[in-house]
């Protein structure tokens, strides 16, 4: 009677324990299964995720490409532009280079609120006899100071109609101051009175002309200064 009771309660236990593994490995196998699907719509997302990166990335070195091309470009538009703004800039220099080659520049004519400067450069091509006329004078105006607190009169710039014109103008007083050492051109004759001159106010012996240039010498054993604008005369000591 016991083994009876005993069979039948490990029988029990038995299909007990076998419904519990049953029940347990139902329930493992569906939260794995769960799992298993979230894991799967994580790896989805995920993989839309990497794509959308990718697309993003391939727009993104293409636009780059697009921009280093498009510099690239530019650098040699920007190159060709500076050698043609070279080019401009020479050829401007010049053709103002070539504008100036007719003009005169007179320094230290004293300023009157009433003066014709055309009669003026008239009277100076009288002087040295190399006669001007109104036509061959394209234009004549005194030019700003290149220091404003300067008492020196503005010089005067004179235009004429050709170069060959200016030259002889320059050689005619080259040999009308060579002609009279001792009665250069001054502007009393030019009918300013008088003024005298820095060279002979510093007792300067020697003052001449060549190719256009202005030089002055003290005496014979002294070094010649070149007076290329008008503020070289404060070498004049």
């Amino acid at each position: 009677m016991q083994n009876a009771i005993r069979k039948e309660i490990h029988a029990q236990q038995s299909e007990l324990r076998n419904l519990i593994r049953s029940e347990l490995r139902a329930a493992f196998q569906e939260k794995m299964d769960q799992d298993f699907s979230h894991l799967k719509q994580q790896l989805a997302s995920f993989e839309e995720i990497i794509k959308f990166t990718c697309g993003q990335y391939e727009e993104l070195a293409n636009t780059v490409k697009s921009y280093a091309e498009e510099n690239k470009q530019l650098r040699g538009e920007n190159i060709l532009l500076k050698d043609k703004l070279k080019d401009v800039e020479t050829r401007l220099s010049q053709l103002e280079q070539e504008g100036r080659q007719t003009n005169i520049e007179i320094n230290c004519l004293p300023e009157h609120r009433s003066e014709n400067l055309f009669k003026t450069v008239i009277q100076l091509g009288k002087v040295v006899s190399c006669p001007l006329s109104e036509n061959y004078i394209l234009s004549c105006t005194r030019v700003q100071k290149m220091k404003p607190t300067s008492n020196k009169p503005r010089a005067v710039i004179c235009k004429l109609s050709n170069k060959i014109k200016r030259d002889n103008l320059l050689a005619a007083v080259y040999r009308y101051n060579k002609s009279n050492p001792k009665e250069k051109l001054n502007t009393k004759l030019l009918g300013y009175g008088d003024n005298g001159s820095p060279a002979k106010e510093k007792k300067y012996k020697f003052v001449w002309v060549r190719n256009g240039r202005i030089f002055v010498r003290k005496d014979v054993d002294t070094p010649a200064i070149g007076i290329a604008h008008i503020d070289n005369l404060n070498k004049i000591t």
